[in-house]
């Protein structure tokens, strides 16, 4: 499957609301590879074919995408999810955390386009076995049930997915990312191996591992 035409069927949006406490800054603002970790964000959503709008900002990021602020600060992700799928008259929604600088954008595409073709609520990507939280593909079907999940306390995103896919008669689509390594499906442009692509950029620790890896594969290539 290719990455998406640009249209007004699919929306993207990054999450950029954490309180950024073990980075001791603010996530959004930290610079990788020479850019912004919300430069990298919007990026990988705009080269998969989306437009892209920001989530929950904490600090004022209006001058690199339009923002879509919290209905109610504290919330986590799943406000801003809830908050972006309200903003949008898209069918599909996608969301990437904005401290995951090394995913790439053919694999936000495919989450897409299998989304589409398979009508499914909730679609993630999965590595080692393990279902990941984000990138995410989620139909517009699914925002009443997340809603009641936020409004009765129930914040957390995964199990909220699994609600909201379960009120369609469906199970979260999980797509193994090694396998669509292997197929061809999905590429990283540095040729990062997939195990690699989900390293969360939650300390100064964590953004020195990423600049390694970085560094790394330009060097091998």
């Amino acid at each position: 499957m290719s990455l998406l035409h640009r249209d007004a069927d699919a929306a993207g949006f990054v999450l950029a609301g954490g309180e950024s406490s073990r980075m001791g800054t603010d996530k959004a603002l930290v610079e990788f590879a020479g850019q912004p970790l919300i430069v990298h964000a919007l990026g990988i959503l705009r080269t998969a074919g989306l437009d892209a709008a920001i989530a929950g900002a904490r600090s004022e990021l209006g001058v690199y995408a339009p923002v879509v602020a919290d209905r109610k600060p504290g919330q986590g992700p799943l406000g801003g999810i809830c908050a972006a799928l309200a903003s949008s008259t898209a069918q599909w929604a996608v969301f990437v955390s904005v401290d995951l600088p090394l995913l790439p954008a053919s694999l936000v595409g495919y989450l897409v386009a299998h989304a589409r073709v398979t009508g499914s609520v909730v679609t993630v990507a999965s590595v080692n076995g393990f279902p990941q939280t984000f990138p995410v593909v989620i139909h517009r079907d699914a925002q009443p049930v997340l809603e009641s999940e936020l409004e009765a306390g129930r914040w957390g995103c995964y199990s909220a997915y699994q609600a909201a896919a379960s009120r369609q008669a469906q199970s979260i689509n999980i797509l193994p990312v090694e396998i669509l390594a292997q197929t061809g499906h999905v590429s990283h442009p540095d040729d990062l191996p997939p195990t690699r692509w989900f390293l969360n950029l939650n300390s100064p620790r964590d953004l020195a591992r990423a600049t390694a890896h970085r560094a790394a594969s330009h060097r091998v290539s």
